[in-house]
């Protein structure tokens, strides 16, 4: 019996399944993009991870596709399968709010640069999805600084999805979508990725372009996606990676996606730090990191101990959000518009951001180069590194950001930093990152990274597809109303 795009297995399908399925006309793209854009406008809002449907110009291109796959015009995986983009990416003559409501009813005449190219794959927009106002420029203390309301986890709504790209996690895990675009400054792609149990990727810095999207940050702001698994973030990517001479980043280089050309594991040098795993609470977090490792180890992978050095890796990125954030939103800060966003830190972050001088700015960029020089040294030794996504499960909704969580041991004194400064000094250099689910606790996901040189997208992504192939975590999936 052929499948129907409105039965449960169908939204839960990868990205190569889906297309298939269009290709051999078990059902049309339009049915299809019938019950997704359904089911997202259904239970977006339960999650608050819908911030505008598409319906309408979805199904127009969906009739579309309909005309290519029956003159038997294939363009690649992509091609008629619906997605998500965060609420950041303009979608030409629809709303883009950012999140914020200081800019409701914000419209852009094009379409992101990001968005046209997965037009170009065929692919259809289905919705714009939630985020934290602003992407988070400036801090935010509660889940709750959206104008969509809190970013809801699909696995337990008293849970947060994680941030800036809540909606676009929530999306993928309860099958809202196929997959989603979101976007990281320092953590939100790989926040909500390991919070929601989905895979997400963070490009190497200027490999896709951000021209249409909102800037939090020119230097470091980067846009990926969000998927079931690390062979269908490998998919999207190659269709949105290129050079763009409209951003001023753009690194001017394509993606092809060969995972097969990619060393074995037994060529492949990990580092790891066991060690920052004896600061962790919880006992059976721990467990399930160790486990990770020891997997990693069975594959077949040469797993060396690494530390990253002592440097202000938190207080150099932060610097740098801080002030490019004010030059972007300088006119939102000085016409007291920025008193109508949701939180109360995030409005007094982004009016500190004015008192930073150029001697900071310049301080911190210093530091960032000598980042970038310290992690040349540390691919010497090792292909790739290995660490948490994130130490802890998903915090309860209502909870602070910066409250004590007790997520680590008290009194515990490392002797090395290990790896926990990689989210910070990853983002700094720029490098890419594949996270992905790697076990659950408490009946909630964990997530583990892998890093490595920039450009080296293949890499990460077949060190994913290989774990991937040997565990079923990424196939779990919540229980969906």
């Amino acid at each position: 019996m052929p499948s129907k795009p409105n039965t449960p297995e169908v939204f839960w399908l990868s990205i190569g399944e889906i297309h298939a399925k269009l290709v051999a006309k078990e059902f049309s793209c339009q049915e299809l993009t019938k019950a997704w854009v359904e089911r997202l406008e259904k239970l977006g809002p339960k999650y608050n991870a819908l911030a505008l449907s598409l319906r309408k110009p979805a199904i127009s291109r969906a009739k579309e596709i309909d005309k290519e796959l029956k003159r038997g015009r294939t363009r690649g995986p992509l091609q008629g399968v619906p997605y998500g983009a965060k609420d950041l990416l303009s979608f030409g003559g629809y709303p883009t709010e950012w999140g914020a409501k200081p800019f409701a009813g914000q419209k852009f005449g094009d379409h992101a640069f990001a968005v046209n190219k997965l037009d170009k794959a065929g692919a259809i927009c289905a919705g714009k999805l939630g985020m934290v106002e602003l992407a988070g420029g400036g801090g935010y203390r509660y889940a709750a600084a959206s104008s969509t309301g809190p970013g809801l986890n699909p696995w337990d709504t008293g849970r947060w999805a994680g941030g800036s790209s809540s909606g676009s996690g929530a999306a993928v895990a309860a099958g809202l979508v196929a997959y989603a675009l979101g976007s990281e400054t320092w953590g939100s792609i790989v926040t909500p990725a390991a919070y929601c149990g989905v895979t997400g990727l963070r490009p190497t810095y200027g490999l896709v372009s951000r021209t249409g999207a909102m800037a939090l940050s020119w230097t470091l702001d980067k846009i990926g996606p969000m998927c079931r698994t690390a062979v269908d973030c490998g998919y999207v990517l190659a269709a949105l990676a290129g050079g763009d001479s409209d951003d001023p980043g753009s690194a001017g280089k394509g993606f092809y996606y060969a995972p097969e050309y990619v060393k074995t594991n037994k060529d492949i040098v990990i580092g790891y730090a066991p060690r920052d795993l004896e600061v962790i609470a919880d006992p059976a977090v721990v467990k399930v990191f160790t486990d990770t490792y020891a997997q990693f180890r069975e594959m077949g992978f040469v797993m060396k101990e690494v530390s990253l050095p002592e440097m202000p890796y938190g207080a150099a990125a932060s610097t740098i959000i801080a002030c490019e954030a004010s030059s972007i939103f300088e006119e939102l800060i000085a016409s007291g518009k920025v008193n109508e966003l949701a939180d109360q830190n995030q409005i007094q972050g982004l009016k500190a951001s004015f008192d930073y001088t150029a001697r900071d700015y310049l301080k911190a960029m210093r530091v960032r180069s000598l980042v970038k020089g310290m992690f040349r040294k540390v691919f010497d030794g090792v292909d790739a590194l290995l660490a948490p996504s994130r130490i802890n499960i998903a915090s309860p909704i209502g909870d602070a950001l910066d409250k004590a969580t007790g997520i680590t041991r008290e009194g515990v004194t490392l002797p090395t930093r290990g790896l926990r400064d990689l989210s910070a000094a990853g983002n700094l250099a720029g490098l890419p990152l594949l996270s992905m689910p790697c076990g659950f606790v408490n009946e909630m996901p964990l997530g583990i990274s892998v890093v490595s040189r920039p450009f080296m997208e293949n890499l990460v992504l077949a060190m994913g597809q290989r774990y991937q192939e040997r565990t079923d975590w990424h196939k779990r999936r919540p229980r969906v109303d």
